[in-house]
């Protein structure tokens, strides 16, 4: 098992407000170029923890899922966030429809909802947030896991 392989971070949250917190911290550390990926189910806290990252940013809009416009790009006063959420994408073939080069290899950070979708073009050295529930520690409970292959992103 390589190293980008190791969960490097396991955090456990009991409410949206830990989860939203937990983000911020993530995204106050995040910097141009990086490539963050969201996975888990409906209902798990994607978006909640978008919203805490993006603000960790610098992000002062309200961040929503762009669940049907595919990206919505955001604005922290140094560099952008892309923040995509690509739920509708029904084959890898339209993410070139978004020019989604420009946005992974650019100069912002980039945050994927639903990325197990598009694995394929995700690039290697991705940081991966998975967020499961776990309806026997509470409904409110989630379960996160950060695997990171930047050496600088600090825990």
């Amino acid at each position: 098992m390589s190293q980008s392989d190791d969960i490097n971070i396991v955090k456990e949250s009991y409410s949206e407000e830990e989860t939203f917190s937990f983000a911020m911290d993530m995204g106050k550390k995040a910097h141009p170029g990086q490539v963050y990926t969201l996975t888990g189910d409906l209902g798990t806290g994607k978006t909640v923890f978008a919203q805490g990252f993006s603000k960790g940013l610098g992000v002062t809009e309200y961040v929503n899922s762009p669940t049907f416009t595919i990206i919505q790009e955001y604005d922290t006063g140094v560099f952008p966030v892309y923040h995509f959420d690509v739920y509708r994408i029904g084959d890898i073939s339209e993410m070139e429809e978004t020019g989604y080069e420009d946005y992974f290899y650019g100069d912002g950070v980039c945050l994927i909802e639903w990325a197990k979708l598009i694995e394929d073009i995700i690039p290697k050295d991705a940081v991966s947030i998975t967020i499961d529930k776990d309806l026997t520690k509470g409904e409110n409970y989630r379960c996160i896991k950060v695997k990171r292959s930047h050496e600088d992103f600090g825990s």
